[in-house]
């Protein structure tokens, strides 16, 4: 009676027990197949980029864009720009450039290692329609606008002011409403204001056109001057009277201060150019001031500032910054000590004779540029400019300051000073401008005129040499380099008085503004002929110079 009751109880256990079992396998199995997605690796999800379905490659899109890798947008902006490609024969991603030879070297975009050098026919471009670069751009877009550094936000949104389109729109609202710095802000909602301004709204278009009162990127000018600028037949593209109105005001405003924005940046120019000039003028200052030598191998003397500091760039490769200011006094003293020698060996046999002294130094010239073309061979070489001096500080719109050239400006003022410091303070000091009163006098107290002439043309070697490089960071250094500035040169010293500083550098400053705020109206060349004719009259009226100087170098 037992065993009839206890065996169907049994039977019962064990099948409720095998189908707690299958009921727990079944679910176990739905949990593993639904987490399998998230499962898959960036790697794998890469790959699907490379299905011939597209609408595969736009899920794979969608996918690596919820990783948030940092390799996402790179892979995505060179699907965009067609350089995204795969090997054949390992289906490794990889973007291409091509070489001068014909060949590609490859780069793998997952782990940014150079694979090598390989055939066109090794790689096959992954390929991309219309509606999946739409799909990128906006994609790309939103990463880059969220990201965490302020830098790739700010320029997210400076292209997008640049390449906007109403798909991105969305993206850009979403960025506006999350976004804290007031920088990134402003771009972005001028970004929206252009895409904005093709709405079928009038009144969504008329506080686009406020949003860029007082803008003034060429991008923003350019977008409301097409709209209130009427066509041949006189038909303006806005039609509402209001946002038309709104418009010309806009863009007459935004032109007045682009106008007087280019005034300033004229002035800059000017001033940099100054700069320059003063830098290769105050060197031959000093030499025709003191010594009444037409040096015409100053020129030369910056040349080889210039190439001292290519040599110590190529000795300290790994060095650009540092390599720079090591440069300055290692060009000054290279190029002193070649003056130093140029005087004790050649100009010293001739002084009191001009025209031969010029002849002179007109040959060294020569001899010094043909040593280089020896050495260097006549191509031009390159300076590379350290990441301090490089790129430039944005005011706004329509004004930038190149760093290169505010450092040299702040350098030409620091040399003038440091000369001026040199000559009042200093025993040489004393010493040259004894000579330069008075020669006869000054060898009767003791003072060694011949040493004074070298030293002092050594100084002024060496101030050249240091004015060669400033010139490396605005320009190639070739054998030629110092032919360009020797004739302005001069015409800074005749022009400001021979051997006063302060004319001369009242004199570079003047001829570098004049000259920039000449050249949009007559040319480059036109505008230094100009100024020639111009410092030529001058000098019949006023021989001396702005600032003449008194003492040996006059009276000569």
């Amino acid at each position: 009676m037992l065993t009839r009751v206890l065996i169907p109880v049994f039977v019962f256990l064990l099948i409720a027990v095998g189908a707690g079992f299958v009921a727990a396998e079944s679910a176990a199995t739905d949990t593993v197949s639904s987490e399998d997605p998230i499962d898959v690796s960036y790697e794998e999800t890469a790959q699907k980029l490379l299905a011939q379905d597209f609408s595969e490659k736009s899920a794979a899109i969608d996918k690596l864009a919820q990783f948030g890798d940092k390799r996402t947008p790179t892979i995505f902006n060179n699907l965009l720009e067609g350089n995204l490609y795969y090997q054949k024969k390992d289906n490794i991603i990889v973007t291409a450039e091509e070489l001068e030879d014909g060949e590609l070297k490859i780069t793998d975009v997952l782990t940014g290692n150079v694979i090598g050098t390989v055939g066109s026919r090794a790689v096959q471009k992954i390929s991309v329609n219309n509606n999946l670069r739409n799909q990128l751009r906006t994609t790309v877009a939103g990463l880059e606008l969220s990201d965490q550094d302020k830098s790739v936000r700010l320029t997210a949104a400076k292209n997008l002011i640049k390449n906007g389109s109403e798909d991105l729109l969305p993206s850009i609202k979403r960025a506006v409403a999350s976004e804290q710095d007031a920088e990134v802000l402003k771009s972005l909602k001028l970004a929206m204001a252009i895409i904005d301004i093709k709405s079928t709204d009038a009144t969504v278009r008329l506080l686009a056109v406020k949003e860029m009162e007082g803008v003034l990127e060429s991008e923003i000018i350019a977008t409301l001057t097409q709209l209130s600028t009427p066509d041949a037949e006189g038909i303006y593209p806005e039609k509402d009277p209001q946002v038309l109105a709104e418009a010309k005001r806009v863009v007459s405003d935004s032109k007045s201060a682009v106008s007087y924005y280019k005034i300033l940046e004229n002035l800059f120019f000017g001033v940099s150019l100054g700069s320059v000039l003063l830098l290769s003028a105050v060197g031959l200052a000093i030499t025709f001031g003191v010594m009444g030598i037409i040096n015409m191998a100053h020129g030369e003397m910056m040349m080889l500032g210039a190439y001292t500091t290519y040599v110590i760039q190529q000795l300290m490769p790994n060095y650009l910054g540092l390599s720079i200011i090591v440069a300055v006094p290692a060009a000054f003293v290279v190029a002193g000590i070649v003056g130093i020698i140029i005087e004790r060996g050649v100009i010293r046999f001739l002084y009191g004779r001009p025209l031969e002294t010029l002849l002179a130094t007109f040959g060294i010239s020569l001899i010094l540029q043909q040593l280089v073309r020896s050495i260097f061979s006549p191509l031009n070489r390159s300076v590379a400019t350290p990441d301090w001096m490089a790129g430039s500080l944005q005011i706004n719109g329509a004004l930038s300051l190149t760093y290169n050239r505010l450092y040299i400006i702040v350098f030409s003022l620091v040399v003038l000073a440091a000369l001026i410091l040199l000559l009042r303070n200093t025993i040489f000091g004393l010493q040259m401008r004894a000579v330069t009163q008075n020669r006869s006098m000054a060898n009767s107290m003791g003072i060694r005129s011949s040493w004074v002439d070298a030293l002092t043309f050594g100084l002024g070697s060496g101030i050249a040499g240091i004015a060669g490089v400033a010139l490396s960071q605005l320009t190639n250094v070739g054998p030629n380099l110092g032919q360009s500035y020797i004739i302005d040169s001069f015409m800074v010293v005749v022009f400001g008085g021979v051997g006063n500083l302060f004319g001369t550098f009242f004199a570079a400053m003047s001829l570098g503004i004049i000259n920039k705020f000449a050249e949009p109206y007559a040319g480059a060349v036109l505008a230094k002929i100009l100024i020639l004719i111009f410092i030529i009259l001058f000098i019949q009226r006023r021989p001396r110079g702005l600032f003449a100087l008194k003492g040996r170098a006059v009276e000569g």
